[in-house]
């Protein structure tokens, strides 16, 4: 009798042990598949960002530096790696792009360019995009952190070497920064 109850609770602990560890898993490849869905927006919208500047630039002859800055914020954050680096530099980035836009607004002529139009429509919706996901990204975050942290499954999470992810956050000065707004030219 005391052998079955024994062998009872093996089986129970046993039990938990692996809902847990399998529960941890999916946590986990959840937020690496919401990364990159993130990482799939962020190429669409670097793929989008050569071909505006091609179509504007023509149009802009006196605004290079705003077109250098989006080009640099752009190689940047293709080059960048791991997400507090990729949201700083994706942060920049945006900030240049609004740049752009509050600028192309004092030219009248690119808002009569179709493909203009047409690619400063496809980058917003980007930005919409890669806003929601990052969102869900960061929700899935949430869940991975508190499922790791909370008892007992702390314990299995140790033992099986499992972290806590990062959140996708804005840096410090862009949450003070007020947004873009369009330039004036005399």
């Amino acid at each position: 009798m005391t052998i079955w109850i024994a062998v009872g609770i093996f089986v129970l602990i046993l039990s938990w042990i692996i809902f847990t560890y399998n529960s941890l898993v999916f946590y986990k490849n959840e937020v690496q598949n919401a990364w990159k869905q993130i990482d799939v927006q962020l190429k669409r919208r670097h793929d989008l960002i050569p071909n505006m500047v091609s179509v504007v630039k023509g149009y802009m002859a006196y605004e290079r530096d705003i077109l250098e800055r989006v080009i640099s914020a752009r190689a940047m954050a293709l080059s960048s790696s791991g997400v507090r680096a990729r949201a700083a530099c994706e942060s920049q980035l945006t900030q240049a792009l609004q740049g752009l836009f509050a600028v192309m607004e004092n030219y009248p002529v690119l808002k009569s360019v179709e493909s203009v139009m047409e690619l400063q429509e496809e980058l917003k919706s980007t930005e919409n995009k890669i806003a929601f996901s990052r969102q869900f990204y960061n929700d899935l975050v949430a869940n991975l952190r508190t499922k790791i942290e909370v008892f007992p499954n702390n314990i299995i999470a140790g033992l099986f070497g499992f972290g806590k992810a990062e959140y996708y956050s804005a840096e410090e000065d862009d949450r003070l920064r007020p947004p873009a707004q369009t330039v004036n030219r005399p």
